[in-house]
């Protein structure tokens, strides 16, 4: 079975959205799963988090950041081709109730993966603070379907081009200073989401994070996934991706996701 993309669309530098045809994982999404891609018989295995799906249509989208050899490949997909292998839903789904007030913190290209949470929280009749953060204006994205699934909006960029100017670390420190939240789910960059941590830890809110580890074949089997939480070794593919941010070792985090920059580079350079 190959899967077809049915359109592309770049959403800022080096940022894409496909929608691709997959009918079987399209039925069986839920918020906060991901799929793994290989793009052709030579690619590597990698995960995409679920931006959007419909069931009805048979359709996924994915939203990614051109950071290696396969996203860049990917990017250069047109519509009518095909990606090759695309397995999913995989990862234990975000766990929906009615929190009260929860506030959802997307970084960079994790705004993608905290849309369709965003959408289900409130749903489930929560009400629902929406807080992005970019490096620039130029960066942000999703802003109008973000706005859609959210009672709340606040923007920052790290240069003040838009919204509050600073960390979105910081942004969400203002509204925890202002208000009461029950819960902050964060999704981004592995040091966005350490310090997003550290910050609710000082009030003392509950906060969830979706682990971007390293990872191969998505089903527990390989290890390469391997988080500490709690002091316990965890598999983000199987475990997770969404842990306790209280309880993450963000330190061994960052040093095993810097482990292949080398290797990573010559992938880039090959022709």
């Amino acid at each position: 079975m190959m899967f077809e993309i049915l359109d592309k669309e770049c959403l800022a530098e080096k940022v894409y959205s496909v929608h691709a045809k997959a009918e079987r994982i399209a039925g069986r999404a839920r918020a906060g799963q991901f799929v793994i891609l290989r793009l052709d018989e030579t690619g590597e295995r990698f995960p995409l988090t679920l931006c959007d799906w419909s069931a009805d249509q048979g359709w996924i989208r994915l939203v990614f950041q051109v950071v290696g050899r396969s996203t860049h490949k990917l990017s250069l997909m047109e519509k009518g081709e095909a990606i090759l292998d695309l397995v999913g839903p995989l990862g234990r789904p975000t766990d929906i109730e009615d929190y009260g007030h929860v506030a959802c913190v997307g970084g960079g290209v994790g705004i993608a993966a905290i849309h369709p949470i965003c959408r289900e929280l409130r749903n489930a009749g929560n009400r629902v603070t929406g807080v992005l953060g970019a490096r620039t204006a130029d960066l942000l994205i999703l802003e109008e379907e973000m706005a859609e699934v959210v009672d709340e909006l606040i923007v920052s960029t790290d240069d003040g081009s838009k919204g509050l100017k600073g960390r979105v670390t910081w942004a969400l420190e203002e509204l925890l200073k202002k208000e009461a939240v029950d819960l902050v789910i964060a999704i981004g960059p592995a040091v966005m989401m350490k310090f997003c941590s550290a910050v609710t830890r000082e009030y003392d809110v509950p906060t969830r994070v979706s682990l971007n580890s390293i990872m191969l074949d998505g089903t527990g089997m390989c290890g390469t996934c391997r988080v500490e939480v709690g002091g316990e070794t965890r598999f983000a593919c199987v475990d997770g991706p969404e842990f306790d941010g209280h309880q993450v070792d963000w330190n061994l985090l960052l040093a095993r996701l810097s482990q292949y920059l080398e290797e990573e580079e010559v992938a880039r350079n090959l022709p």
